[in-house]
């Protein structure tokens, strides 16, 4: 096979060649082109551990808008939704909890200390180029220690600016829908010389919120609104790109986002009234900068400065004076650097070192003010030829904190080893196998251990350990249909799961949890030409996963499905692309699952399926492309809930126009 692209390769460099020079008696003799093309073969199908990509055209025909909307078409992944635009959004791989899951934006990881988990409702698509999520670590051996250390690695890409014959672009978009949604965003690109170039990007969100539901009671059903679901955010980031005279280059970017809304609260039986608002207010600035300093060497060096601020506020009789006020402050200094050595040609060494200082203040009476010291070692080998490929690495924590009144933990120290392997069976045939053991742990957040008095600042990091034997295969059937399919088996087991743990007055936080967690995730991508200019592509998900309760055998729910995880869950995307409209289809499936660890019919919360439709299509007028976008989201008006007593939206609709200059 390879042999044969080199011939072709040739034949088609030198018909192009002599139809350049080719001449008889005076005379010119053109000759028809050649065109020359092979199928290439996905990164996730020949990654050694699983991992999945969605591209920001894509998800753009298929009408998402937020980071949750692509997150929860991945297999294996869960999305905490408490419902409403301006609801909380969290996610987590495989059951291992959103602290366990890095989110990693443009090559730095997100961070939030106190509460170890971060909402991604807040990041838009508008200017995301690409959104993978990969189990362990991504195949890039010059990410940061970090990003090793992470149980899952949730990355997003934003698009870099990219010129034709004019040295700006300019793009204004504005989107509408149900429940009061306008959300105007605007983006510039300016190239300043041939190394240098600039992006701007600004957008604004109001709604209302206010979605219709139906309300059960026993045999009664009321129709209700939600209410408190309203939300205004502002958001915008500039990026500053240049290429050094040595070919190394430097991306800086500055980041703002400001939001106030309502947190719907549960809706259980005529109580449909929630009070609590909260404000958020979240900016950094980060820079990376990427040297090749020969060919056996190279550098990527990382520095950040994120804060974040924000109130929550709740009224109501029983707080004194009849309204609760807690503002927090964070604060992060975080530095990184790689550096890849490849000595020979399939081995390659890398070692990343992370530092970084958190801090937290509040204003609740006597606040620790903790301050936490970070520093991550991360050792990596790989062994890569053409048919083999091998990643270890090891990652070494140190874990200090001081706090200014009260206990401070123990020092916290750990060595987590990682090991994948990818083999190719065939050298003519991308079928591959691979297999993957990783350690990770995730040390308890500042909420856990200062937040009132319900925290331990002894808590012991949660362990886990990771899993997985997997087989993928990308192809062509009948010749021109193109099929990538993906089959992972895996086993993880968490230990010393952080939980709220009732003690004889209160609640408290211990190291009481074990979980045992077994799966298998399955995906499908095709690619179908139908005719000329025509063409269709199809992508699906299934996920089988048993998430046990493995802590105390004298409990109800020994051996039971954790809450809020289904047996089986998956998703599927369908696009048709035409010269008039392309349109899409999008399917999030969830089975039965339960809201409390004891699985009793009680707690059973019934399955469902949200469908969604897109229709788009694309103008071209004079110097402008005009681009029309129009989608009905729960197509069926399915009621159903995530997170039990958060109804979510039914039917609704959006539209977009978007005029790019």
């Amino acid at each position: 096979m390879h042999r044969l692209i080199t011939v072709l390769c040739v034949v088609s460099l030198a018909i192009n060649v002599s139809a350049q020079t080719d001449s008889i008696a005076g005379k010119t003799h053109s000759l028809a082109g050649v065109e020359v093309s092979a199928h290439g073969v996905s990164a996730d199908v020949t990654a050694a551990v699983p991992t999945q990509t969605l591209q920001g055209t894509m998800m753009q025909q298929l009408g998402m808008v937020t980071l949750s909307d692509a997150v929860k078409h991945f297999a294996g992944t869960s999305v905490r939704d408490y419902g409403g635009i301006g609801g909380m959004k969290t996610v987590s791989v495989r059951n291992l909890g959103a602290h366990h899951t890095a989110v990693s934006y443009d090559g730095i990881t997100v961070s939030d200390t106190q509460a170890g988990q971060i909402d991604i409702a807040r990041f838009s698509l508008d200017n995301v180029s690409e959104v993978s999520m990969a189990l362990g670590q991504s195949g890039d051996q010059m990410q940061s220690a970090r990003h090793y250390a992470s149980a899952g690695v949730l990355s997003v890409e934003t698009e870099r600016p990219h010129f034709t014959d004019k040295d700006y672009t300019l793009r204004a978009r504005v989107r509408g829908g149900a429940f009061g949604l306008v959300s105007p965003s605007l983006r510039y690109w300016q190239r300043v010389d041939s190394t240098t170039s600039v992006s701007v990007d600004g957008s604004y969100m109001r709604a209302d919120g206010a979605y219709p539901f139906t309300l059960v009671n026993g045999r009664e059903r009321t129709k209700e609104k939600r209410n408190n679901s309203d939300i205004y955010s502002w958001q915008a980031e500039a990026n500053l790109y240049h290429t050094f005279r040595d070919s190394s280059s430097m991306q800086t970017k500055a980041y703002y986002y400001y939001s106030e809304r309502g947190l719907p609260g549960v809706v259980i039986l005529y109580n449909n009234v929630s009070t609590e608002r909260l404000w958020d207010e979240n900016f950094f600035a980060q820079s990376i900068y990427d040297k090749r300093i020969s060919k056996q060497w190279q550098l990527c060096a990382r520095l950040k400065y994120n804060h974040s601020w924000n109130k929550y506020e709740d009224t109501n009789v029983k707080y004194d004076g009849g309204k609760q006020t807690d503002i927090d402050r964070q604060d992060e200094y975080y530095a990184s650097a790689t550096i890849g050595w490849k000595p020979v040609a399939h081995l390659s060494f890398s070692l990343a070192e992370d530092g970084a200082v958190n801090t937290l203040r509040n204003n609740i009476g006597e606040s620790p003010n903790p301050v936490r010291f970070t520093s991550l070692t991360a050792v990596t080998a790989r062994y890569h030829d053409a048919r083999l490929l091998v990643d270890g690495n090891l990652v070494g924590t140190f874990i200090t904190e001081h706090v200014s009144t009260g206990t401070k933990p123990d020092n916290r120290r750990r060595l987590s080893p990682s090991l994948s392997a990818s083999y190719r069976l065939l050298a003519d045939v991308p079928l591959f196998v691979r297999a993957m053991f990783k350690s990770t742990f995730r040390v308890p957040s500042f909420n856990d251990m200062y937040y009132l008095r319900i925290g331990n600042v002894g808590l012991r990091p949660e362990k886990a350990l990771e899993y997985d034997a997997g087989m993928t295969w990308s192809g062509r059937l009948f010749r021109k249909l193109g099929v990538q399919l993906t089959l992972d088996g895996y086993y993880s087991a968490v230990h010393d799961k952080i939980v709220a743990f009732p003690t004889t007055y209160i609640w408290k936080m211990a190291n009481f949890g074990r979980v045992h967690i077994t799966g298998l995730d399955a995906t499908l991508a095709m690619d179908i030409p139908v005719v000329r200019n025509i063409s269709a592509s199809l992508t699906a998900s299934y996920t089988l996963q048993k998430a046990i309760d493995k802590t105390d055998k004298e409990r109800e729910s020994y051996n039971d499905q954790l809450p809020y995880t289904p047996e089986n869950s998956g998703s599927a995307t369908a696009m048709v692309n035409t010269p008039w409209v392309n349109i899409g289809y999008s399917l999030t499936a969830c089975g039965e699952r339960y809201s409390m660890g004891n699985n009793a019919a009680e707690y059973r919360m019934s399955p469902y399926a949200e469908h969604s439709v897109t229709a788009s299509h694309e103008f071209v007028l004079r110097h402008c492309r005009l681009s029309l976008s129009a989608s009905i989201l729960n197509l069926t008006n399915k009621q159903y809930e995530i997170i039990q007593y958060y109804p979510m939206p039914g039917r609704n609709w959006q539209m977009s126009a978007t005029a790019t200059f």
